[in-house]
């Protein structure tokens, strides 16, 4: 018996989920996924690749993180206006939003990583930041936050 082995890209994953979404009837879900793949459209249209069915997973995984990010915005926003119920449904888009990111670095690794990327740069100081961020950040691509990542290069240039 041959078996065929079919994988899916994040963009297919997207929309292969949404459908699951509608059927199940999960207007919540639906909503999210409908509202990404939209955004996913629209950048295909930026980077010029509209042409493609599907958009590769490294600028799909541009597109999840920019949405993530807006609702982090958001649910920080609402909370400061006194809008629990806002910030919370806000929470929930996110939390489907992350399930299409990569699964993320304990920051002990992150930390481990870091500390090489100091020695391989040799960077002793502040100055460097830019640079061991860059580095750091593409070594990890998407597997940390940048806001994490950005806490730990601090602590470690001042000791």
């Amino acid at each position: 018996m041959l078996r065929v082995i079919c994988f899916m890209n994040l963009h297919q994953k997207i929309e292969e989920d949404l459908k699951g979404a509608l059927k199940s009837g999960d207007k919540e879900k639906t909503g999210v996924l409908r509202f990404l793949i939209s955004a996913i459209k629209n950048h295909q249209i930026e980077i010029k690749a509209k042409d493609e069915k599907y958009l590769a997973d490294e600028e799909t995984l541009v597109v999840v993180k920019r949405q993530i990010k807006q609702r982090r915005d958001s649910v920080e926003s609402y909370k400061s206006g006194g809008r629990e119920d806002l910030a919370e449904k806000e929470g929930q888009e996110l939390v489907v939003l992350s399930a299409y990111m990569p699964e993320q670095m304990n920051e002990a690794d992150v930390r481990d990583i870091v500390k090489i990327k100091l020695r391989e740069l040799d960077i002793s100081d502040k100055s460097g930041f830019g640079k061991l961020m860059g580095s750091v950040m593409q070594e990890l691509e998407g597997k940390a936050e940048g806001n994490i990542v950005k806490r730990i290069i601090e602590e470690e240039l001042s000791k």
